[in-house]
Formats: C-alpha cells, sequence, structure tokens
C-alpha cells in the first residue's frame, strides 16, 4: 500500500465514499427496499482492482466499527452481532473477487463483467445468509429456519441484484474507456492507472 500513486489513493477515498453513501440510497421495489451499496462494492472491486477493491470496503468497515454511522442502521462495534453483518464481510470478498476475475482474461467487455459480478452476487450470499441464519438461531434467540432465509434473503433478492450486477458491469466498460481503471501488472503488488 505504500506504493500507491496519488489518483489511486483518491480512487479508493472515493469508493469508501459512494459505498457509503450507497448504504442510504434506497429504491422501493414492491414491498422491499433496496440500497445501491452492492453496486458500488461492485464498482470496487472491478474499477480497483482486488486488492485495492477489497481494501476500500474494508475501510468502509472499519469506520462503522469504530462508530461511524455509515452502516444502513447506525454504526458502533455492536453491529458485528447484527444478522447482516455477513453481507458487509462478503462484500469485501466480492470486491477482491470481482477484481481479480476481471482482470484474468483481459477481457473487460459488459457481458465478461456480469459473468463475474455473478460470481460475486454469489460470495455475498454466502457470507451473508449463513450469518444471518447462525446470528438470529444462536445469539441473538430470534430463530429462523433455513429455508426462510435463503427464501427471503437469497431467492427474493436475486432479481434485483442481478439488475445492479448489470448496472455494474455497464457502468464498469464505460470508465474503463475514460480511463477510471487501476490496472493490476502481474501480481497485486504492482499497479498502475490505465490512461485512456
Amino acid at each position: 500500500m505504500k506504493n500507491l500513486e496519488l489518483r489511486e489513493m483518491i480512487l479508493c477515498a472515493l469508493f469508501v465514499a459512494l459505498v457509503a453513501a450507497g448504504a442510504f440510497i434506497r429504491i422501493p421495489v414492491g414491498s422491499d427496499v433496496f440500497t445501491l451499496q452492492f453496486m458500488f462494492t461492485l464498482l470496487a472491486g472491478l474499477i480497483l482492482g482486488g486488492r485495492l477493491g477489497a481494501v476500500s470496503v474494508f475501510v468502509y468497515i472499519l469506520l462503522g466499527l469504530i462508530g461511524v454511522p455509515v452502516f444502513a442502521s447506525g454504526g458502533g462495534p455492536g453491529y458485528i452481532l447484527q444478522p447482516t453483518f455477513g453481507y458487509l464481510i462478503g462484500f469485501v470478498v466480492q470486491a477482491w473477487f470481482c477484481g481479480w476475475m476481471s482482470r484474468r482474461s483481459g477481457e473487460y467487455s459488459a457481458k465478461r463483467l456480469l459473468a463475474v459480478n455473478v460470481g460475486g452476487m454469489a460470495i455475498v450470499y454466502l457470507f451473508g445468509l449463513s450469518w444471518f441464519y447462525v446470528i438470529s438461531n444462536f445469539v441473538i434467540d430470534a430463530p429462523v429456519s433455513l429455508w426462510w432465509v435463503v427464501l427471503y434473503c437469497g431467492i427474493l433478492q436475486v432479481v434485483p441484484d442481478f439488475l445492479l450486477c448489470t448496472a455494474a458491469a455497464g457502468i464498469a466498460v464505460k470508465c474503463r474507456h475514460a480511463g477510471v481503471w487501476v490496472e493490476s501488472a502481474h501480481s497485486d503488488s504492482s499497479f498502475q492507472v490505465k490512461e485512456a
């Protein structure tokens, strides 16, 4: 992290702010409300690459855990015991995965990035649903069945989240063409910002 260029640091800080703001941008869909946080964590990985994308999302979570009210329901260390905290952990892994996978083939089409995003979505669901089930049943004594968690926290969220995956892929392609893209060389220790 010592060798980051100024532009890379600015982009990282920008994504910390975007992920935080995304938690409060609410879009009503039927009886549910969705935020843009998921899309911004996808974009963090795609645009910044695996390492910097994960770092940006991790810094956002760290800010929330030390008490800055950047989470959807506030902040503070007690947030770890929230059933939804697993999604935040999943966002870090997702950002790394999306950044790493998007650069493996050298193909940056919207279709390719959408496939990467769907993989990232599966990661978030794995962490989010598992954490929700464990915390609800064994920590806060609010028992829910595994099927309930899979249905309400997974299956019913797939369509809106897939649309956000699609939007993130399209935005990422445009950002790459505009030169807003951190390109990794052969390892995660070497980064350069792609010029248009």
